[in-house]
């Protein structure tokens, strides 16, 4: 972590909460400045690991973030600089899962000091704390299959999709599936393996999937793939070919930020010819990397709701939206912060009960979601991706582009239920209207959804 030169501008002053503990007074001094000591660190402040544990807290933690914000945000660099001064020693990287999700929230607001006026000083430190392995990490097919399976994060929302989608094509011969995931088709295999063992026989399967064109690699999310997609593709036929499944896979270059237009234009010109087919568009964490924004000035819609439109256009059987249950959407830094705090406790508690310490998959996983933070916190504009909605929200938008919910029904709930049985206790599931939720401990963690087009006008 980052270490500060004895010439540094001093620690904020202590007083006494009237709770009782230590509390940093964030008014940065501006009333007293000429009172503040210069010398580092200020005499007098505890330096002591015994005092600073008195900050060792999650409600503490997040306060020091969010006066860090403001300060980083208003240009005050000296208190700044002060209170990552004091998150840097009490948030070690390899602490407890509070320390380690506010070491990463450290490590996103020093990118985010180092391009803001005299906050710049701090790039030198946010360059040289910057591990990028934990982002770069490029998984093998295998790693990142046995990777997915550690946790129910992406697992529930395969088995609530599979059992919907299974559902919805029965007495289909040939079903053509949209694959809209963030996870590099890994879902297939298990929906292959559905499908080839239903009582009218297996289907004919058509797998379309977008390539991301972005030149911005910064922006393309983990988990990363060390395999082209016509290789994944190849593998995917031989895998389908084993379950006596004839299979196509297509590749269609297409952008989230744009709505994956490209794509769904081609859909749409060829359902025109192919009438018979069961249409599935499976969204699997991808949809909130559409950009929220209005999508012009001759339009009220947002990008995002445009694109549901036009994917209910194409007339699909069966839509499957599966997100996270947060909202990173706002404009202002410190409420992003607090979403983002309030929600990524979840990853860093729950991976103490599945990996050890030091091992390389925990790197991989809580290099993931420390990707999320920073660019939840440094970035903005089109550089700032990472910008979920809630479920309610993505339900609002689904109604108004022409969908009705589907629901789950008890076969599917089994099937979840029996996958969070091969988990660490804590992880639950709630039945929601019209939706299945993830949860751990009680928190809302992932949900997902079913929808066809209603028959009432869009």
């Amino acid at each position: 972590m980052m270490q500060f030169t004895e010439s540094a501008p001093a620690p904020p002053p202590l007083h006494q909460n009237p709770i009782g503990g230590l509390c940093l007074d964030l008014s940065g001094g501006k009333k007293n400045q000429s009172s503040i000591p210069r010398a580092w660190p200020w005499p007098g402040f505890p330096t002591s690991t015994k005092t600073l544990g008195s900050f060792n807290n999650a409600s503490c933690m997040e306060q020091l973030l969010v006066h860090c914000a403001n300060a980083i945000e208003t240009n005050d660099a000296t208190l700044a600089q002060q209170i990552l001064w004091v998150l840097n020693n009490i948030a070690p990287p390899d602490g407890d899962s509070n320390q380690r999700l506010t070491s990463a929230f450290l490590r996103a607001l020093i990118a985010r000091a180092s391009k803001t006026g005299a906050c710049a000083v701090l790039a030198a430190v946010a360059t040289a704390d910057a591990d990028l392995a934990l982002y770069t990490h490029r998984f093998s097919a295998v790693e990142l299959a046995s990777f997915i399976d550690l946790t129910p994060w992406y697992r529930f929302g395969f088995s609530a999709a599979n059992a919907a989608i299974a559902e919805a094509v029965e007495g289909f011969q040939t079903i053509h599936i949209v694959d809209l995931s963030t996870t590099h088709c890994m879902q297939i295999p298990t929906l292959i393996d559905i499908l080839a063992n239903r009582p009218e026989g297996p289907p004919f399967i058509k797998l379309t999937v977008p390539r991301i064109t972005s030149s911005n690699t910064s922006t393309q999310p983990p988990p990363l793939l060390d395999l082209s997609y016509d290789e994944l593709g190849s593998r995917l036929i031989t895998f389908a070919q084993s379950r006596n499944i004839g299979m196509e896979f297509r590749v269609v270059p297409s952008e989230s930020s744009e709505g994956f237009d490209t794509l769904i234009e081609q859909l749409r010109a060829e359902q025109m010819v192919c009438d018979g087919e069961a249409l599935v568009v499976n969204c699997q964490m991808m949809m909130h990397y559409v950009p929220e924004e209005t999508a012009g000035a001759m339009t009220q819609l947002s990008m995002r709701s445009m694109c549901l439109k036009a994917l209910r256009s194409l007339e699909p059987t069966i839509l499957t939206l599966v997100d996270e249950d947060a909202d990173f959407t706002d404009s202002d830094l410190v409420g992003r912060l607090r979403s983002a705090f309030n929600f990524l406790w979840i990853p860093y508690d729950a991976v103490d009960t599945f990996l050890p310490r030091g091992s390389d998959q925990r790197r991989w996983y809580e290099g993931g979601v420390c990707w999320k933070i920073e660019n939840v916190i440094a970035h903005e504009g089109l550089q700032r991706v990472e910008r979920l909605e809630s479920r309610g929200r993505w339900m609002q938008r689904m109604r108004a582009a022409g969908f009705r919910g589907l629901g789950f029904g008890e076969e599917a709930v089994g099937e979840v239920k029996s996958m969070l049985d091969e988990h660490a206790a804590g992880w639950g599931l709630k039945k929601e209207e019209e939706g299945l939720v993830l949860s751990w401990k009680g928190h809302n963690v992932v949900f997902a959804t079913a929808w066809a087009p209603s028959t009432s006008c869009m």
